[in-house]
């Protein structure tokens, strides 16, 4: 099907009770989880990210329990949203801050957590060199960069959602307002947009992550949003498709 298509069949689904969204994304959510995740950690596998959100546990595990950390928060965090998302909870401040403490608990470093006095769910507070170009925020600036992108966002009442999306995205990676995280909670903030504005959610696939990463630097140098546009309605037919 192509994305019109794709996003008329969402809606015809009129989704909404939490029943319903676990009914829709029985196996997104999983794919979601494992993609977004592996996109930043190579550890991550599909098997064990099905176990988590399936049954809750992994029977023999030998990797790196951060990266079962990380999945379980996937699953912690798809919970606290969906009632956010029938209830078409507006974006806000207080809303990134509780998606990144749900995805990075128990995941930052002692260097980050203890001697730069950075937690999840809170901004960072150094500044870091991220991407090919220096992109990010200065961290005294975070909090107005980000009011100012949420009211621009919530402020629109009608035009192209997935645009708007793209656009919201690439200005949230750009401004970068966590230590760690960021790709992971842009991720999820994307397709949160996108649900409570009746819109599928994408998968953004770890095997085209290098497309992208392109993308979001095309937003980053040039301010062009087409690229990553066309990649999120293409990674859309993949993800319904399939």
């Amino acid at each position: 099907m192509e994305y019109g298509q794709i996003v008329k069949r969402w809606q015809s689904y009129h989704i909404g009770r939490e029943s319903d969204i676990d009914k829709y994304l029985h196996s997104f959510r999983i794919l979601f989880a494992y993609n977004s995740g592996k996109i930043e950690n190579g550890e991550i596998n599909y098997y064990d990210t099905r176990e988590v959100f399936e049954n809750g546990r992994v029977s023999s595990f030998t990797g790196n329990v951060r990266t079962l950390f990380e999945q379980q928060n996937q699953k912690d965090c798809y919970e606290i949203l969906k009632p956010k998302i029938i209830s078409r909870e507006k974006l806000s401040v207080d809303l990134m801050k509780q998606i990144h403490f749900e995805l990075c608990k128990g995941t930052y470093d002692e260097r980050r957590y203890l001697e730069n006095n950075e937690k999840p769910g809170e901004f960072k507070k150094h500044d870091y060199v991220v991407g090919i170009t220096e992109v990010g925020s200065d961290a005294d600036d975070i909090e107005n960069d980000l009011t100012e992108l949420i009211d621009e966002i919530n402020g629109y009442n009608n035009g192209d959602i997935l645009k708007i999306a793209a656009y919201f995205h690439a200005n949230f990676e750009n401004i970068h307002p966590f230590a760690d995280g960021n790709g992971r909670v842009g991720r999820t903030l994307l397709n949160y947009y996108l649900m409570i504005n009746n819109h599928p959610p994408v998968i953004i696939f770890e095997e085209d992550k290098k497309i992208y990463y392109e993308a979001l630097n095309a937003f980053d140098e040039k301010l062009i949003i087409d690229d990553l546009y066309e990649f999120l309605k293409r990674q859309c037919m993949k993800t319904w498709n399939g």
